[in-house]
């Protein structure tokens, strides 16, 4: 028997408008990175902006057999994303793999 695998790719492009330092950005962005990891079991990376203070490119990726549920975990990301205070979302993508 063969099982499929599901995986959703997310990007957000990312402003901390409070920053003053790539030490402030990294404290909110580990935060954040921390809280998608342990609600939702995704792995989490930071892929772009590494080095501006109030920038950031926050990839998530999803894996699992239930494409509804990825959906569902993937629309949370993006609520749990918008209702953080230091952070406005510029752009947000999903892409299936």
């Amino acid at each position: 028997m063969s099982a499929t695998a599901h995986v959703v790719l997310l990007t957000f492009d990312l402003m901390i408008p409070f920053s003053q330092s790539l030490k402030a950005k990294r404290r909110v962005i580990k935060s954040l990175k921390d809280r998608l990891r342990g609600r939702f079991n995704a792995a989490v990376a930071e892929i772009d902006y590494l080095e501006e203070w109030q920038r950031s490119l926050i990839g998530v990726a999803l894996l699992g057999n239930d494409p509804r549920h990825l959906e569902q975990g993937s629309s949370a990301i993006n609520r749990l994303i918008g209702d953080v205070a230091d952070i406005q979302l510029l752009n947000a993508r999903q892409e299936w793999l």
